[in-house]
């Protein structure tokens, strides 16, 4: 079974760009002072490596896809939203630091930014893939991609690296309370307040309804009532 012109060029811009943070990752580990980081590398590394030999298995043996993988640990599990830290608070500036080595906190953004990308990445191509199983485990990296993302974003936001900036509590509800849940419109209310007569049908009869089915039109004429 072959497979198709897009999905052959996305699951090769995959696999670049997998190999491409594998040996990024192994980089980084050599670098890492914490061992909460060293350990997280390991551990993501681990699962990157994994997914990679399970694609290029598929590549090379259609059963490969039969083989699944082993779910990453569910980040959000234990986590409270009042456990992240909003606001700014004092942001250290930033600039490039050329010194030929990286810190923790480069590390850190490193690995954001690899996670975020690689998520969108997966996507993206999953979404031009026709073989089922490709498909699936395309999605299946981008949430992978996605959780580990967060990951990061937990250890940054509790270390003070990722400062979340906010607008005022009061303007945050405002503009979002705009939008109200449809369950709490009566059908009939909607399409009132839409503009369209209560048993007034869509083709001008009463009671009456659309048939897309209902007969030729000539193409391009008025249609006929």
């Amino acid at each position: 079974m072959p497979f198709g012109a897009h999905e052959t060029m996305e699951v090769h811009e995959i696999l670049s760009e997998k190999l491409n943070m594998m040996n990024h990752f192994s980089l980084y580990a050599q670098f890492a002072q914490a061992a909460e980081l060293r350990e997280m590398i390991e551990r993501q590394m681990q699962s990157v490596t994994g997914s990679y030999d399970q694609l290029v298995a598929y590549t090379h043996d259609y059963s490969a896809a039969n083989q699944p993988m082993p779910a990453y640990p569910d980040i959000r599990a234990g986590v409270q939203p009042q456990q992240i830290q909003y606001g700014l608070r004092n942001p250290a500036p930033v600039s490039p630091e050329l010194q030929g080595r990286m810190n923790d906190s480069q590390i850190l953004c490193a690995m954001l930014s690899f996670h975020k990308s690689s998520a969108k990445l997966h996507m993206q191509g999953a979404l031009e893939c026709a073989d089922p199983n490709v498909r699936h485990m395309l999605i299946q990296g981008a949430i992978t991609c996605a959780d580990q993302s967060y990951e990061v974003f937990l250890l940054m936001n509790r270390l003070g690296q990722y400062q979340v900036p906010t607008m005022n509590d009061h303007t945050a509800k405002t503009y979002l309370h705009t939008y109200q849940p449809m369950q709490s419109m009566q059908p009939m209310q909607h399409m009132q307040q839409s503009g369209q007569p209560s048993g007034m049908a869509f083709n001008g009869g009463p009671q009456g309804r659309m048939n897309p089915f209902d007969g030729p039109r000539p193409f391009g004429g008025m249609m006929q009532q």
